[in-house]
Order: C-alpha cells, then sequence, then structure tokens
C-alpha cells in the first residue's frame, strides 16, 4: 500500500507516518521503479503499536526500547514489564505535579471574591484590585521547578 493508503488506514496523517520514519521508529519501506513508498501488513501493525504507546503518552525513546524488545524473538516479559513500570512512575509524578499546580490554582481563584458568580467575569473588583492578579505579582516562585517526568 502508499503512504496515503498506510496512513488512512491507521487513522493518522501523512506527515505522521513520514515523521516516524524520521525518528526510527518505523521502518523504512521499500520503493516502487517511480520511486513510491511501498508498505505492508507489518508497517501496518507497527505504526498502530506507535500510535497505542503515543497514546498513553509514551516518550519515543519507552517505544523505541519497546521495539527492541518486541523484536527479540523468545525474550520474556520482564525487561517490558520494568519499562511499563518506569512510565507508570512518570505518570504518578505527573500526577503529583499537577495535583500541586492545582492547588496553587485553586489558592489563587479564592484571592477574588464572588466565586458564585457564574457570570464569567469573574466578579465586580476593579483589575487594579483583583486579588489573583496581587497574588500573582506577590508569589514566591523561586527557581524555575524541575519537572521529574520524562517528558521534561
Amino acid at each position: 500500500m502508499k503512504i496515503g493508503e498506510l496512513a488512512q488506514t491507521a487513522l493518522c496523517t501523512v506527515e505522521t507516518v513520514r515523521y516516524y520514519e524520521k525518528a526510527g521508529l518505523l521502518s523504512e519501506p521499500a520503493r516502487t521503479a517511480g520511486n513510491f513508498r511501498v508498505y505492508g501488513s507489518e508497517h501496518l501493525e507497527r505504526l498502530r503499536l506507535i500510535r497505542n504507546c503515543r497514546a498513553l503518552d509514551m516518550s519515543h525513546e519507552e517505544i523505541h526500547a519497546l521495539l527492541k524488545l518486541a523484536g527479540q524473538a523468545g525474550g520474556d516479559c520482564g525487561p517490558i514489564n520494568a519499562v511499563f513500570d518506569a512510565h507508570i512512575a512518570h505518570v504518578d509524578t505527573r500526577i503529583r505535579e499537577l495535583t500541586q499546580l492545582k492547588q496553587q490554582l485553586s489558592t489563587l481563584r479564592q484571592r477574588c471574591g464572588n466565586r458564585g458568580d457564574n457570570s464569567g467575569n469573574g466578579g465586580n473588583n476593579a483589575v487594579d484590585a483583583c486579588g489573583i492578579l496581587q497574588g500573582l505579582a506577590a508569589m514566591e516562585t523561586g527557581a524555575q521547578l524541575v519537572r521529574h517526568t520524562h517528558l521534561g
């Protein structure tokens, strides 16, 4: 099949297929005499695996590791489990970071009165008396927070 057919069958774009080829996640296909790419069922299967890993927010490094492990016939699942365990740890860290972020945002939001105001305008305070803006200006951020996830 041609690249457009592969992309359509895998529910992605042609650019995505080319990107994964460039990133070394998807092997380059054979070419016709007219220099058209020709993909087989193995490309489709691998592309679906890559897309499913990305849907789970896995990094390219993790996907590379899984693809390498998948190519080792006769091996056991231990190393694959290790990749997933590490990814789960990254997700746990990100959840903690997002929970902390939500708490910071909620604390700032509480500085502004009229929380029950559903009009969307955030209350009737003048901008120069906005508790959120005052809180942002007074907030001590210190050094840039270091994210402890594989996504940077």
